[in-house]
């Protein structure tokens, strides 16, 4: 199996999926955006589950290699402001170069509820989540407990729908049009 046009076949996957929704995710709309011959997706990916599930596999393996970039910044995370810049950042990329990726993820996310064995695929994402914002936390050395880190993730991850939905009042009324000071205000109401 030829590893680096797998990769390329999974990563075009991710962006028809960003496009397209899961309606749209065909092999042969793989094809086109990963610009192969007709039928290449379906050789790696016979059926339209094993195309789901790849696609799943990708975001987690991406997810892991922000989250690895993330504690490679540790000592970054030695104060509040080392937290807010991270947080901010990771807000920064959902809006921004990280789009298509989380667009992807929340259509998996919605297939999952139909589908369970594509949860099982994902959950580690979202669980990982918890780990390692209580994590930030406690390296930026806030008092964090359990409750405290649960609700800073749970506000992040609420976000990221609004992000990249990009509706002006909306983000407005959620404070999100300053991502600095939603942070700085999520920050303050669950660490006053």
């Amino acid at each position: 199996m030829n590893h680096e046009r797998r990769d390329l076949l999974r990563d075009a996957a991710i962006e028809v999926l960003a496009e397209a929704g899961g309606r749209g995710l065909t092999h042969r709309a793989v094809d086109a955006a990963a610009g192969v011959p007709s039928g290449t997706t379906k050789n790696y990916f016979p059926t339209r589950d094993a195309l789901l599930g790849t696609v799943a596999e990708r975001c987690v393996e991406q997810y892991r290699m922000i989250a690895e970039q993330l504690a490679a910044a540790g000592p970054g995370l030695s104060d509040r402001e080392g937290l807010v810049a991270m947080i901010r950042g990771l807000l920064e990329n959902v809006a921004g170069p990280g789009r298509a990726r989380m667009l992807a993820c929340l259509e998996l996310q919605a297939e999952a509820a139909r589908r369970t064995w594509l949860s099982a695929i994902l959950d580690p994402i979202s669980a990982a989540d918890f780990a390692l914002f209580g994590h930030a936390q406690h390296m930026a050395g806030l008092p964090v407990t359990p409750q405290r880190s649960a609700t800073v993730t749970l506000a992040l991850q609420a976000a990221i729908p609004h992000l990249l939905d990009a509706g002006p009042h909306t983000l407005a009324a959620a404070g999100l049009d300053d991502l600095d000071r939603f942070v700085r205000d999520l920050l303050d109401a669950v660490y006053p």
